[in-house]
């Protein structure tokens, strides 16, 4: 129990750290909506009236599920480069040194990349209902939100993976964009997924970030592809894949 107990502090301690090193950056908060923000009104804007003419509805109502799953990925991801720069200015050292299991060092940055990742798309989902976006219903709410953190808890714990073998700093956000971009354009959340061709229907299938998009957007506009069982139970064992792979190269860094 003692042991328990101090995994759990160790566990919130750098939880704690993570919230406070994203509440007190302001230039951070406020960078990190650029891009969803434009994606979410020059696209929303832009195509809202061709996709409305060929029958898809509203377009802002389907687009803005995706734009919430992307601000997720793209913070969670770039989570991981602050193992990188922890590395290189000596603090990583003197965590890695604490008589503590690696794995709840990995466990506690994940939880506080996670949470920042899960605000980060509650602040765009506000932005979206000022842009226009209207969820169906309020009692939805929570599983949007828990799509949301499965998203952010997988996409976190996979930056961390990447960032635990990597020592350059300036190539971390290159490979970071090069996995990002095809995840989120491959992932239905700018486009339908019906009537696609059989190639692209089968990388959209084995991509994670597709069952979470499906999850929110079922959650928040009752247009879904696949259902809620299935975008839980694939995305949580995506999760924890992703943890378990985490926690296993973080616990064989070297610093």
């Amino acid at each position: 129990m003692e042991k328990i107990t101090q995994y759990a502090k160790v566990i919130y301690i750098l939880w704690l750290r993570q919230l406070k090193r994203y509440s007190r950056s302001r230039a951070r908060m406020i960078g990190s909506l650029a891009q969803p923000v434009l994606f979410l009104v020059a696209l929303g804007f832009g195509f809202g009236p061709i996709y409305q003419k060929a029958g898809g509805g509203n377009y802002i109502q389907f687009i803005a599920p995706g734009i919430i799953a992307m601000s997720i990925i793209f913070t969670a991801m770039f989570n991981g480069i602050e193992v990188i720069y922890d590395r290189q200015f000596g603090f990583l050292k003197e965590t890695l040194v604490a008589p503590v299991p690696r794995w709840t060092i990995m466990l506690g940055r994940t939880f506080g990349g996670a949470t920042v990742a899960t605000l980060q798309g509650m602040v765009v989902f506000c932005i979206a209902l000022l842009v226009g976006f209207r969820p169906e219903s309020v009692l939805m709410l929570p599983v949007a939100l828990v799509f949301m953190a499965l998203i952010a808890f997988f996409f976190t714990a996979f930056g961390t993976a990447i960032a635990s073998r990597m020592e350059d700093m300036q190539a971390f956000p290159l490979i970071i964009n090069f996995l990002i971009m095809p995840l989120f354009f491959l992932s239905g959340a700018l486009f339908p997924l019906n009537g696609l061709p059989k190639t692209v229907q089968t990388i959209i299938y084995a991509n994670p970030l597709s069952y979470g998009v499906d999850g929110i957007r079922g959650a928040l506009s009752t247009q879904m592809h696949f259902t809620f069982r299935l975008d839980f139970l694939v995305l949580l064992a995506f999760t924890a894949l992703a943890l378990a792979l985490g926690s296993y190269l973080f616990s064989k860094i070297e610093v």
